[in-house]
């Protein structure tokens, strides 16, 4: 039996990249890291089922039709294997507006602007997050 048989679902986090604004940096890398330590955690938990595919990073300021159509690309080459479910996971509530022309299930996530990745306080708050959006994909098989 092949394990590709019951991976059958994709989560891409999708994130801004824009160095030239030198205010968001910091919090624009902390974001990536929360992000991604969110995948994981629900590739973690949904272990068998979930593949992690890599950040989806984009430019803020770049034309958000032309990223839909790039996003759509991913997704369209991604379900040539058996994957039948995708999500994608961003803080960017941009994505909201284009919701509806995206080949997936968007989960926008309001934002921690700063903190401390190594603070016992946020690993518990990115665990229990994780464990609630793991039970929402459940539901979706």
């Amino acid at each position: 039996m092949d394990v590709k048989e019951f991976v059958d679902t994709v989560v891409i986090p999708l994130h801004p990249f824009h160095l030239s604004e030198e205010t968001s940096i910091v919090k624009d890398a902390f974001q990536l890291d929360v992000l991604e330590r969110y995948a994981a955690e629900i590739e973690k938990k949904l272990s068998g089922r979930v593949l992690l595919a890599p950040t989806y990073l984009y430019l803020k300021k770049s034309n958000a039709e032309q990223e839909v159509e790039r996003l759509n690309a991913w997704v369209n080459d991604m379900k040539e294997q058996p994957f039948t479910s995708v999500y994608f996971f961003t803080f960017d509530s941009t994505w909201k507006k284009a919701e509806q022309e995206l080949s997936g299930h968007l989960l926008w996530f309001p934002g921690m602007k700063t903190g401390d990745l190594k603070n016992p306080e946020t690993t518990k708050f990115i665990r229990t997050q994780a464990e609630e959006i793991s039970e929402l994909i459940r539901a979706e098989w």
